[in-house]
């Protein structure tokens, strides 16, 4: 009971700054639980999981690559892991066990929003009690059938598999890898990949081992993850060329246009930069990152009659925006 006294006040905290649901998001928190196991070396390795059904939760592959016998724990009590069905190259594994929790609501990426205040759930740094961290959706990518998921919502290690909602409770994706270093980018993998990962065959052997995609070699890796460390160290240049590779491999991806366009803009080739945002919106007509870097060169240029335009757009698509879109232009709500 301590621990969900705990977990009140945590979400009493991030009331001051989100539009919570709070009786959805306790009950979200409950299904969230930690995956431990012994190493070789006797040390203790850690994750997080969330339920997703009865006596099932998913949680990453990853953790199970240096212990022979993991189990699923709350509090004091655990609870032996019978088998698993893992999705290595995904890094997702759904784990047996019969635990009294109840599933998390899953979401679905179709609803997902540029700038959605979301909540990371899980046990970074392997502390007993669920940590929540608030953040925003910063963007998805489209990968493999799912869409990967940018947050700003931190997490640390220990928060493996762990889960990000949100703000009725709904489970949107699973934390699983960021880049290295400060600033830090944190990805969630897709709920939708959950479905597949069902209809894969039951293990029981561990340790799991088996390398997943976010952990090839860097010209292997997708190429949102390619563009990450060249836009964090902004080496505007890095990023143009692998945003044209981008744009040449999927011309369709909202995007890649816009990485390109970012990389385009940050070199002063503003006229390149706004034909890149253009095919960006074009494919997406809800991207309101490429909405606003057309407003700032639109400024840029002198041009009200666009600046005007681009605000309706954003408007439309969500009030807040319009508004943040034109205190940054500095001009009143209609521009």
């Amino acid at each position: 009971m301590r621990g969900f006294i705990l977990l009140a006040a945590l979400m009493s905290f991030a009331q001051t700054s989100l539009a919570l649901d709070q009786a959805k998001v306790l009950k979200s928190l409950q299904s969230v639980v930690m995956i431990r196991g012994y190493n070789s070396s006797g040390g203790l390795a850690y994750g997080s999981g969330v339920v997703v059904e009865e006596n099932k939760a998913i949680t990453n592959c990853h953790i199970f690559r240096s212990t022979s016998a993991p189990w699923v724990t709350r509090g004091e009590d655990t609870y032996e892991i019978e088998s698993v069905q893992a999705d290595r190259w995904h890094d997702l594994c759904l784990v047996t066990a019969k635990m009294p929790f109840t599933p998390a609501p899953i979401g679905s990426s179709d609803n997902i929003k540029r700038e959605q205040e979301i909540l990371s759930i899980g046990h970074s740094n392997g502390v007993l009690v669920p940590i929540t961290s608030s953040g925003v959706i910063k963007t998805t990518y489209n990968f493999d059938g799912g869409k990967v998921i940018r947050s700003s919502a931190k997490f640390l290690m220990g928060a493996s598999g762990s889960g990000i909602f949100d703000t009725d409770g709904n489970l949107l994706g699973i934390n699983t890898f960021k880049t290295p270093g400060r600033p830090a980018y944190f990805y969630s993998l897709p709920i939708e990949w959950l479905a597949n990962l069902k209809k894969l065959p039951a293990e029981t052997k561990f340790p799991i081992t088996g390398k997943a995609f976010w952990e090839d070699d860097d010209d292997k890796k997708p190429f949102f993850m390619q563009m990450a460390i060249p836009e964090i160290n902004q080496d505007w240049p890095k990023l143009e060329q692998i945003a044209s590779r981008w744009t040449e491999t999927y011309p369709k991806d909202t995007e890649a246009w816009f990485e390109l366009g970012v990389a385009q803009e940050k070199l002063n080739k503003l006229d390149e930069a706004k034909q890149s945002y253009l095919k960006s919106v074009a494919i997406d007509a809800n991207n309101t990152s490429a909405l606003f870097r057309l407003g700032v060169i639109a400024q840029s240029q002198g041009d009200k009659s666009s600046m005007s335009s681009i605000n309706s757009t954003i408007a439309k698509i969500d009030e807040n925006l319009a508004k943040e879109f034109s205190e940054m232009l500095g001009c009143n709500i209609h521009c």
